[in-house]
């Protein structure tokens, strides 16, 4: 099992409710307005000097092929987003345990 972590600008979060409707995954937790900076991109504060807010989705995964379609599905709609640092993230952590 693993659980997913994608963070996303919140301009991207529709595509991103969409190819999850599209691999019917309906489960998950979604955090919007969340603010903070990744690795090489640029800041998403909610402020007037850096505007814009991200939208984070954890999703716990039993089957390794949603997993992997997950994957495709998430680099074909980066495939189409220009700036890199809007592209959707997508963090793979190993799950123990659901209770």
């Amino acid at each position: 099992m693993k659980i997913v972590f994608t963070v996303c600008n919140d301009v991207y979060a529709p595509r991103l409710m969409d190819l999850l409707e599209k691999l019917e995954i309906d489960y998950y937790t979604r955090w919007d307005q969340v603010t903070g900076k990744g690795h090489g991109t640029e800041p998403h504060l909610g402020t007037r000097s850096f505007p814009g807010h991200n939208a984070v989705l954890m999703i716990a995964i039993r089957e390794e092929d949603i997993l992997e379609r997950l994957i495709r599905g998430i680099e074909e709609v980066n495939a189409q987003i220009l700036r890199a640092d809007d592209k959707i993230r997508l963090f793979q952590v190993p799950l123990e345990r659901i209770v």
